[in-house]
């Protein structure tokens, strides 16, 4: 087994921390927060109206943006717009990012 080099230990701790804080329940962004306002979330992306919202596509949603970072099997997770609050995978906003 080999040692941990200062530079990988550098690299995990993040992920570390990203974990440590996913244990931990977070709340739901709600539309009415001022900073999904400000990016036009929507809790449910067969909701929005694309004459409000001309960057909607059919099909987009936060399970399926680069943003999102799915937690297990629940019906949200974190997204890396919006730290400390959970969003649900239904979900969309105008910042999303087709995921690679």
């Amino acid at each position: 087994m080999g040692t941990l080099s200062r530079r990988r230990l550098i690299q995990l701790v993040p992920l570390l921390g990203a974990g440590l804080a996913r244990a931990q329940s977070q709340p739901l962004l709600q539309e009415g927060d001022d900073e999904a306002k400000a990016v036009d979330y929507h809790a449910d992306a067969a909701k929005v109206d694309r004459a409000k919202s001309p960057k909607y596509a059919p099909g987009q949603t936060c399970a399926n943006c680069s943003l999102y970072a799915p937690d297990g099997d629940k019906p949200s997770g974190g997204c890396g717009l919006f730290y400390g609050k959970d969003v649900l995978a239904k979900g969309w906003c105008n910042a999303w990012e087709k995921k690679a």
